[in-house]
């Protein structure tokens, strides 16, 4: 098995699998603009070759990962460099779209944290694999942002309101959870998880994905009794959050990618991201930058700071292209071609 050292993205080579392990242990493998680059590169790479069957995602030490690394992000704009940002947006959602219409099974192993821009570079793909070290959260809102990486797409699938209540509370969801919600697809204990990756390398000339799915299968276990919780706690969400309260003006997002394919809500993310860095609506983002990774003070002075002051007007205008800013484009995603219907599905 060969490998490739001294990487943010660590690269193992089987003779028909790709192994790739995110490699920030100490910022939780918060995703750099050098990874993004480096797993576009090679996702694309691994799809025009014909050996390779299975693409397993992981990440180094107690995350998969805890998301883009934001505390870059808002020193650019900061620093007035919010185009930067924009584009290290971009660059990101472009990775979220051609995961999501892959052509070869992705396979990621979620044994710790994955938050935010690390749910961008699993949920879209074909497995997902939790343990019971997972804890996964979108927890965006507390920083002055909204859940993205294709969350209006994804959350907006998930059972009844429980996209709602992930979105907008940022609540911790652990593996048995993310099972019962259908954001992982398997739960393997973690003791487990060396033995199935030698498994998994074992594809040969058989469907990759019958393959796969039936070792994954095998692995399995069912979590009861937290299963169970994990239920009534779905129910009582969609007591909650079925309400149609003012709170709708910021779940209108998530409840508008129910229609939409993956492809329309990152454009459009991409165009509420784009405002975000800009600042030219809320400066909000960066005041949460701020308390949350640089004060650490954890209390953001929101403008507005109440509910009841934010104005219909002001969301919409997140909705709109950036018109005035030179060369400043909707996002282009690249073409892509011989997709599964898994993929099809999404678009």
């Amino acid at each position: 098995m060969a490998s490739e050292p001294h990487s943010q993205v660590l690269v193992e080579e089987t003779s028909n699998v790709r192994i790739l392990t995110l490699n920030r242990p100490k910022q939780l493998n918060a995703l750099s603009l050098n990874m993004i680059t480096r797993l576009l590169q090679l996702f694309l790479a691994y799809e025009e070759d014909p050996s390779v069957k299975l693409v397993i995602l992981k990440g180094q030490g107690r995350a998969f990962c805890a998301g883009g690394d934001v505390s870059a992000v808002v020193r650019d704009i900061r620093l007035g460099k919010w185009r930067r940002s924009a584009d290290f947006m971009s660059l990101q959602y472009t990775l979220n779209y051609v995961m999501a219409t892959y052509s070869k099974a992705q396979i990621s192993i979620l044994n710790g944290i994955v938050m935010g821009g690390g749910a961008g570079v699993c949920v879209h793909g074909r497995f997902r694999i939790a343990t019971e070290n997972t804890v996964f959260a979108m927890p965006e809102t507390a920083l002055g942002l909204f859940p993205d990486v294709g969350a209006s797409y994804f959350l907006s699938r998930l059972p009844g309101f429980f996209g709602e209540y992930a979105g907008l509370t940022g609540a911790r969801l652990d593996g048995a959870e993310m099972l019962a919600c259908g954001l992982a697809t398997h739960f393997v204990p973690s003791t487990r998880l060396t033995a199935l990756g030698a498994d998994l390398c074992r594809v040969g000339s058989s469907d990759p994905v019958t393959f796969a799915s039936t070792i994954l299968d095998a692995y399995t276990q069912h979590p009861h009794p937290k299963q169970k919780s994990a239920c009534h706690r779905l129910d009582v969400i969609d007591k909650c959050f079925s309400r149609r309260t003012v709170e709708e003006i910021i779940s209108a997002l998530i409840r508008e990618g129910r229609l939409q394919g993956l492809g329309q809500c990152l454009i459009r993310e991409n165009r509420m991201v784009s405002h975000v860095m800009k600042g030219d609506i809320s400066k909000d983002f960066v005041e949460g930058g701020r308390a949350i990774l640089i004060n650490k003070d954890r209390n953001p002075k929101w403008e507005p700071r109440r509910l009841e002051d934010m104005k219909d007007n002001m969301v919409d205008k997140y909705f709109k292209r950036v018109e005035e800013e030179e060369g400043w484009e909707d996002l282009k995603l690249p073409p892509r071609k011989h997709l599964p219907a898994s993929a099809i599905a999404k678009l």
